[in-house]
């Protein structure tokens, strides 16, 4: 159940990356970002399916894309997560 919520908030923060991104507020992103990561650290990892263990590892490569694909690759790992969370 805590997990859930978890991926839930992470889910959140993650769109708020790529809109952050998309609309060219890089320091509203940045924040995100971070807030997205504290969120990762606090999932209980032994308990979450494989693919989405898979998906939080993508996660560092984002501060290292292009803009534009990061926002777009925010915006799919959201969407993923917040899927996982309502399951």
């Amino acid at each position: 159940m805590k997990n859930k919520q978890i991926l839930g908030a992470l889910a959140l923060d993650l769109k708020r990356v790529a809109m952050g991104y998309f609309r060219g507020s890089n320091h509203m992103a940045d924040k995100f970002y971070s807030e997205a990561l504290k969120r990762r650290n606090e999932l209980d990892k032994n308990t979450l399916k494989p693919y989405l263990s898979v998906f939080l590892n993508k996660l560092d490569i984002l501060n290292t894309e292009d803009k534009n694909k990061a926002a777009e690759d925010a915006l799919l790992y959201s969407t993923i997560f917040q899927n996982a969370a309502t399951c």
